[in-house]
């Protein structure tokens, strides 16, 4: 056994995967290319919803509220969890054995990071929205200061605790301490990890829970005051339930792996951590998948920006290839019949335009063309 005073910084990770007994890579190179092509669909869906629900928040102004800025922050971390993801899956298999101790580092922590910021703004959202069911409030009174001071905190706390074990918190000076699943993680790192996050799992539970009973019961002591039953849509339960659904999610996708980690630094033997080593990271990025789709599923008016946005895309495109045709020069090989159809086809997409600016007025024997309001 290497000396406890000896530190191996300069180390491939392929010795620190044999001090932890793996000897084998667990991927084939069948294996390994099948989760490398369905991982790249499922985190090209990843960055591109959360983008779209990060771009919803800015462009749409109903969506300017503590709450929603709160919640793209939350995507934010989710964008970032994808970017994650790319990176750890082209760099796994018999790749990571050959990273340094350095790549090993960066690839754990940009995962470390996603889950941590994660975890701290459905903290901060829980916050967020005590304060708005305590005033009865659809949105709280944060201002924009202090719900940018949050996001700032957020993020700060989140790179620490992703930097923690490049910081010194490791075994790359004490190899008797080095975990199974993360050949340069302490166990004591992973049982404070697994352990603190589980803590804050529970207390958000218990905190959505005691909101959700309060608002039924707010809503059960109004109702026989009210014309009808209350409008959903003008009270804070609407937002709850969105925030439950990711929260649910969320604790569902992570809580196993928790575990396993949990059980990993309690240096289990017979608890055979790495058989579930690619499933879990497969539930992982299933949460990420599952988040932008509740936000839909939840929030009408984030379902139709959603769809605004796409159209905008999709017209600004077509706008972009028209207009890419149409400067084109024509080449000696091309005919009059082609010169023609262009021409032609311009004319009538020219008068489409203009046509679609005015309005008839007047009689059905005689009426007139008048401009559209709007239209240029």
């Amino acid at each position: 056994m290497a000396s406890q005073n000896k530190c191996y910084h300069d180390k491939q990770m392929s010795f620190f995967y044999n001090n932890s007994n793996q000897t084998k890579d667990d991927w084939n190179s069948t294996q390994l290319i099948l989760v490398q092509a369905v991982g790249s669909l499922f985190c090209c869906f990843i960055l591109v919803s959360n983008a779209m629900v990060i771009a919803a928040v800015i462009t749409n102004k109903r969506f300017h509220y503590p709450f929603y800025y709160l919640l793209s922050n939350l995507a934010a971390s989710d964008f970032l969890a994808g970017i994650a993801y790319v990176y750890l899956m082209f760099n796994t298999g018999k790749v990571s054995r050959n990273l340094t101790v350095r790549d090993y580092f960066i690839r754990q922590g940009l995962l470390d990071t996603s889950l941590s910021a994660s975890l701290a703004n459905l903290l901060v959202i829980a916050l967020e929205r005590y304060i708005s069911v305590i005033n009865w409030k659809v949105h709280s009174n944060l201002t924009k200061r202090r719900v940018t001071l949050l996001i700032v905190l957020v993020w700060a706390v989140s790179i620490f605790m992703g930097a923690v074990p490049s910081l010194g918190w490791n075994c790359i000076c004490n190899l008797q301490d080095c975990s199974q699943l993360a050949p340069v993680f302490s166990r004591s790192y992973l049982i404070f990890w697994s352990v603190s996050n589980l803590v804050v799992f529970l207390v958000m539970t218990s905190i959505y829970l005691r909101i959700y009973i309060y608002v039924k019961r707010k809503t059960a002591v109004l109702s026989p005051h009210t014309s009808g039953s209350i409008n959903r849509k003008r009270t804070p339960i609407k937002l709850i339930m969105t925030v439950m659904n990711v929260l649910g999610a969320f604790v569902i996708c992570w809580t196993p792996g928790l575990v396993v980690l949990l059980l990993d630094g309690l240096q289990c033997q017979q608890c055979e951590v790495m058989l579930f080593k690619r499933w879990l990271l497969l539930l992982a990025v299933l949460n990420s998948v599952m988040n932008p789709i509740i936000y839909s599923y939840k929030d009408e008016e984030m379902w139709t920006t959603f769809k605004n946005l796409l159209r905008c895309v999709g017209n600004g495109t077509r706008r972009q290839r028209s207009s890419n045709a149409n400067a084109r020069p024509l080449s000696s090989s091309q005919d009059v019949g082609t010169t023609t159809q262009i021409y032609e086809d311009k004319e009538t997409s020219r008068e489409s335009d203009v046509l679609g600016c005015l309005k008839p007025e007047g009689s059905e024997s005689s009426f007139v063309w008048v401009p559209v309001n709007g239209c240029r």
